[in-house]
């Protein structure tokens, strides 16, 4: 009994496993096969794949060929559902790329064989794309669309596409002629190194175009004809995005061209060299959103087909397996006057230190003009200078001390000088003798008193010094502006002759020409002004990427000073009868003080506070020249790094301004 039931378990047995055999057809071997030729074609490495008849090395180089061109880019590949039979097998492999902001998912059809117990790949160029054949890879080409515009008031196109001469030697064009002595001519002729030049033209290959400069075709003085003299010379008509003239409020706008190393660098792989992007100002800030995306094409073509066989083709011989349209670029509007710029830049042209003109109409908070003279060597000092204020600051001690219940008719003392903590203070060159003495505090802001303003040092608090300037809508951030800017920077605190200083907007009290602007904007308002020059700064898909940091440049302040974080927003700003008076303390600058050159502007009656700073180690020191005024519904700011006194240097460059800007 014990024996028959031995025997008939291990008959159970035998059947058992005869059944199990044969629901084992090998399927489980051919999927996993399966997957892991798609793993493999996922990483673009083939290597550890066994192919029928094929060295998988010879294989994997191979794939690597066909992809190369989409480097770094790597494909997702899944394994669909394996048909079995017998000792062959097919499966589907799903593919799904990343092109650009679109998907390409494409299948094709793998076979597998089975092979002395193992599945082996069989080697098939269309298991990569589909109908790929042999001897053929994969292509991708860009194109960018065209950049938008950056428009300014009234839509008025400020860059645009204009027409340029790309002016070069084409080196198939040069014949027996010498090509350093081409070079060398053209150079001479067009304005750029000799050397330089006929050395990067040797350095270029048969076929290549080497170009010299590129010239505005508007206004050119160089001829097609003095270039076509030159053997091998050749102008090249193109469009590019250009402002109205090369200097047009450059620092603000940046300008377009190919990508630097830094930029390629910190662009995460967004450019490469070639590629044309923003460089500096709102070019580069929103470069995203002015330059849209590329359309991409992927195209299959024999490996060994060359550039001069497509082009000779009566029909491409390429064919498109993939493509995503372009998306154009918006435009970035701004508040910028073409007229008021232009006017700013040309009342500069002649100022050798650093300079800036900023206007502004206070209403709005509009930025309108944003100039930084030729002496700035292309730092933005009109929106990111940091400079002592000097007087034009007392506008901020006489808010404070309006705040404390003075008046424009409160008397002050106004005496020669003032010594603090072994410091003398005192007041500029020429100041008036009989403004001297007891005065009205209208008086002693008229002619810039600068004892009387230090004396009050003592009931004006470093912190109500502060408290005034937010209200005046400085020393804040300017979150409506949509561009990097430096709005001043007041301490909260602050003693004896660093205080004192501060009341005459010296020791670590700084501003910008625009936060200078903005300060007699609101006054001009009634309330602080919110600067704005970018209207639109969240369009296109690109905004959310703009950072606002400014651009390293040539030229930036002289000062040392780190300023402090900008502070937030006053809970007091300034109110309409506080600016009334100090609307009535301005107009006196020009009535009876040393701005009484604006009173001949014509229109609505000017405003005005000069100011000079002191700066450096030089002794005399060097000073910051400095003069604001409003004008009807315009605000205007002009400082001169290096400048003398700001009634005598700045002053006449605002009137030059405010008389020709109507």
């Amino acid at each position: 009994m014990g024996n028959s039931k031995k025997l008939s378990l291990a008959m159970v047995g035998i059947i058992l496993g005869a059944s199990l055999a044969a629901c084992d057809d090998g399927r489980g071997n051919a999927e996993a096969a399966a997957k892991q030729l798609a793993s493999a074609f996922a990483a673009l490495d083939v290597g550890p794949v066994a192919f029928e008849g094929r060295d998988s090395a010879a294989v994997n180089e191979q794939v690597k060929e066909v992809f190369k061109a989409l480097e770094p880019d790597k494909p997702s590949v899944e394994a669909g559902e394996l048909t079995l039979d017998g000792d062959a097998a097919t499966v589907p492999l799903n593919y799904t790329w990343k092109i650009a902001s679109a998907e390409w998912k494409y299948t094709v059809s793998a076979e597998l064989k089975k092979s002395g117990g193992d599945w082996l790949a069989v080697w098939d160029p269309a298991d990569l794309a589909p109908d790929l054949a042999e001897g053929e890879i994969l292509t991708k080409g860009t194109q960018s669309p065209q950049r938008a515009d950056i428009l300014g008031a009234g839509d008025a196109q400020l860059v645009t596409y204009r027409p340029v001469v790309n002016v070069g030697i084409d080196k198939p064009r040069l014949g027996s002629a010498d090509a350093a002595a081409s070079a060398t001519k053209l150079a001479q002729l067009v304005g750029v190194d000799p050397a330089g030049y006929a050395q990067q033209v040797a350095a270029s290959g048969a076929e290549a175009f080497v170009l010299a400069i590129t010239l505005r075709e508007e206004g050119r003085s160089i001829t097609d004809q003095q270039i076509a003299e030159i053997p091998g010379a050749r102008g090249i008509a193109a469009t590019v995005p250009l402002a109205p003239s090369r200097t047009f409020a450059r620092a603000v706008l940046g300008s377009v061209g190919e990508a630097t190393a830094e930029q390629i660098e910190a662009s995460a792989g967004a450019l490469a060299a070639g590629d044309v992007t923003g460089i500096g100002g709102l070019q580069q800030q929103y470069d995203a959103q002015l330059r849209g995306t590329d359309s991409v094409v992927i195209r299959a073509q024999r490996a060994d087909l060359t550039v001069d066989q497509i082009r000779a083709a009566a029909t491409d011989p390429r064919r498109v397996v993939f493509q995503v349209a372009p998306t154009p670029g918006t435009p970035l509007k701004t508040t910028l006057d073409p007229a008021l710029q232009s006017l700013a830049e040309t009342t500069l042209a002649g100022v050798g230190p650093a300079s800036a003109i900023v206007a502004l109409r206070p209403s709005t908070g509009a930025v309108l003009a944003a100039a930084s003279g030729p002496g700035s060597n292309g730092y933005n000092t009109a929106m990111l200078g940091q400079y002592a204020p000097g007087s034009t600051f007392k506008m901020v001690d006489s808010l404070a001390m309006l705040r404390n219940g003075l008046t424009p008719d409160s008397k002050v003392e106004c005496t020669p000088t003032l010594s603090v903590d072994g410091r003398t203070f005192k007041n500029a060159e020429g100041y008036p003798a009989g403004s001297l003495g007891s005065v009205t505090l209208r008086d002693a802001f008229a002619h810039s008193c600068n004892t009387a303003f230090i004396a009050a040092r003592d009931t004006v608090s470093q912190s109500q010094l502060e408290a005034a300037a937010i209200a005046m809508g400085v020393a804040v951030e300017a979150p409506s502006l949509g561009a990097a800017a430096f709005l001043g920077s007041v301490p909260g605190e602050g003693a004896g002759t660093e205080h004192a200083a501060s009341m005459i907007g010296q020791g670590k009290v700084l501003l910008s020409p625009l936060a200078a602007a903005i300060m007699a904007g609101s006054v001009a308002k009634g309330a602080p002004v919110s600067p704005q020059l970018v209207l639109n700064p969240d369009a296109g898909a690109a905004a959310a990427g703009a950072t606002g940091e400014p651009t390293a440049a040539a030229g930036s302040p002289s000062s040392t000073v780190t300023p402090e974080a900008p502070a937030q927003a006053s809970d007091k700003p300034i109110t309409a009868a506080e600016a009334a008076a100090l609307s009535d303390m301005m107009r006196a600058v020009v009535t009876s003080g040393h701005a009484g050159f604006l009173s001949t502007v014509p229109g609505a009656p000017v405003g005005a506070k000069t100011g000079t700073a002191e700066f450096g180690n030089e002794n005399p020191p060097k000073t910051h020249a400095w003069i604001v005024a409003v004008h009807g519904d315009l605000a205007v700011a002009v400082f001169v790094e290096d400048g003398g006194l700001g009634a005598t240097t700045s002053g006449p460059l605002l009137k030059q301004f405010l008389t020709a800007a109507g």
